[in-house]
């Protein structure tokens, strides 16, 4: 028996990363899952690999409304319902806020905050038509907290935080949940741009890291993605059925506080 047998969950952001760690795990704990993002090609292998019974990829600009009404019908005509909803889909951009274009502000408001609000719109009512299930938003370590040139994308996860509250008050009475995951810093492409350059040295590139998340986080590491699809599994189970309205920082330590040692 697995924690999400008979479930159809829709996963933004899931060709990668942390997105792609959760529709393997929540595969392999029995559900049916909908793998929605703009990269096609890496979306459509990670479907064929877990089989077509088990997952189907939906193509899915997170900012646009037309393209989450097309992925929620895709989702429906593939497995005839959805009960749960995983927002992973986000950008980030490092700039000092006063040499911020605005474009670039607006590019990151309109995938992480936008497509969030836009993720809840258009999936809650299929989980209530459902009977119930839930919701987790991908909010940010910086959600709680704030950090020098990543001010776009800050501003952004202090949203989502704030419309995970709300969607939980509103959609409690509906049987929906919602909740947020808190990620640190995890070892994924976001976080460590140079893994999708293919002139730089792997090797040498994940000793940097290495080496500055040792200093940085009292758990001496950066995170993996798998940790967070487990965090992500259990807000999406019954295992949190009497939590809603959450944020859940997974960070290693890094926002408890400064080592003076």
């Amino acid at each position: 028996m697995g924690k999400l047998d008979g479930r159809v969950v829709l996963i933004s952001g899931a060709a990668r990363g942390q997105g792609e760690q959760e529709a393997r795990l929540f595969a392999a704990e029995g559900a049916r899952v909908v793998i929605a993002d703009v990269l096609d090609e890496q979306g459509e292998a990670l479907a064929k690999e877990l089989g077509e019974g088990v997952a189907r990829f939906v193509h899915l600009d997170v900012s646009r409304e037309g393209e989450w009404q097309a992925a929620v019908a895709a989702a429906k005509d593939a497995f005839g319902r959805i009960d749960g909803l995983v927002n992973n889909a986000g950008i980030l951009r490092f700039n000092e806020l006063v040499t911020t274009p605005l474009e670039e502000f607006q590019q990151v408001v309109q995938v992480n905050q936008v497509g969030a609000f836009l993720g809840i719109k258009s999936v809650a009512p299929e989980i209530e038509a459902a009977g119930g299930g839930t919701i987790v938003n991908t909010a940010s370590y910086t959600g709680l907290t704030g950090m020098a040139f990543v001010g776009a994308y800050a501003a952004t996860k202090h949203a989502v935080l704030g419309l995970t509250k709300v969607a939980a008050v509103e959609l409690a009475a509906k049987g929906i949940r919602v909740n947020a995951v808190c990620p640190g810093a995890v070892d994924t492409a976001m976080t460590n741009p140079a893994a999708l350059d293919p002139t730089a040295d792997p090797e040498e590139s994940r000793a940097a890291v290495a080496e500055l998340y040792r200093k940085l986080v009292p758990l001496g590491r950066i995170g993996q993605p798998e940790e967070v699809a487990a965090l992500a599994l259990f807000l999406t189970s019954d295992d949190s059925s009497y939590i809603t309205g959450q944020p859940f920082v997974i960070d290693g330590g890094w926002l408890a506080g400064v080592s003076l040692f």
